[in-house]
């Protein structure tokens, strides 16, 4: 039996796989209700300095609306996976303020903790849990009550499916089946805010677009996302909204078109390609110079 998705969670129906998530036209009416809330990541001058002297950032400062889909891109080395870690109690800012629905992510962090979900770019699952105890164990850290945990463990494994595999060990499931637990797993206690990093490197292209729709969908039901990519198209097709970090700073943000109208280009890769120093590598240019 179909059941509504509680608020800022997923839906109770539909699966990634084979299975066909339906739509819901209910979304945009319990979308609309965000428009007063606190955002859902408010990042102000925010550093991270490490003790070898490394700043890795310097004085972001970034502002995620709730219910958005917003992009952060940037090469390796540019800080977008310290400034998740600021987010989600890994690392501790320097200095600066980092707020999760209004709670402090340093001072409050429980509270701010609570409402986010995190999919790591790392594969980074206890190879001795089954599929079934990853889940529930997760739950549990959160503070979800047992029966609670087994309902929600039943409905993403039927979401994901993953319920032949409940009693396997992690270890032993394939690259894309161990992708799926992880977003899973980072889904389980009904996170507002889900931070994806690079959720979709090295899978193959069906279970890219499977996981495409299913991050849309959960949208949708007004999650907000972040995610971080150096798939241009996958920011492209999903983000209203998208930064540009490097070496440690926001350079530039906005839509898509944006972005390219800023650097004088015509798309979002150009932009990007420009952003990194790397405009030689411009199809437009290379089918310029073909031609």
């Amino acid at each position: 039996m179909d059941r509504a998705a509680p608020p800022g969670g997923i839906p109770a129906t539909g699966m990634i796989g084979r299975v066909r998530v339906p739509s819901d036209p209910a979304a945009a009416p319990r979308l609309a209700t965000l428009a007063g809330l606190e955002p859902a990541l408010r990042v102000t001058e925010l550093v991270k300095r490490y003790p070898t002297g490394t700043e890795a950032l310097k004085g972001v400062s970034l502002e995620i609306p709730a219910g958005e889909f917003f992009g952060l891109l940037g090469p390796n080395g540019a800080g977008k996976s310290t400034l998740i870690h600021c987010a989600t109690g890994l690392a501790r800012p320097t200095s600066g303020d980092i707020r999760v629905f209004g709670h402090d992510a340093v001072h409050h962090y429980r509270d701010a903790r609570l409402a986010v979900g995190l999919a790591p770019q790392d594969l980074n699952l206890d190879w001795f849990l089954t599929v079934e105890e990853t889940l529930d164990y997760h739950g549990g850290y959160f503070g979800m009550p047992r029966k609670e945990r087994r309902e929600r463990t039943r409905e993403l494994l039927e979401i994901f499916s993953l319920t032949g595999k409940r009693d396997d060990r992690t270890r032993t499931l394939s690259g894309g089946m161990k992708r799926r637990l992880v977003l899973a797993r980072a889904l389980m206690h009904r996170p507002r805010l889900l931070i994806l990093d690079e959720p979709t490197a090295g899978v193959d292209v069906e279970l890219r677009l499977e996981l495409w729709h299913y991050v849309q969908r959960i949208n949708a039901e007004a999650t907000t996302i972040l995610l971080t990519t150096h798939y241009l198209e996958e920011a492209e097709q999903l983000c209203s909204r998208i930064a540009f970090i490097n070496e440690g700073e926001i350079v530039a943000e906005g839509t898509g078109r944006e972005l390219a109208a800023r650097y004088g280009v015509a798309s979002l890769e150009d932009a990007y390609l420009e952003l990194v120093g790397r405009n030689e590598l411009s199809r437009t240019r290379l089918a310029a110079d073909a031609s």
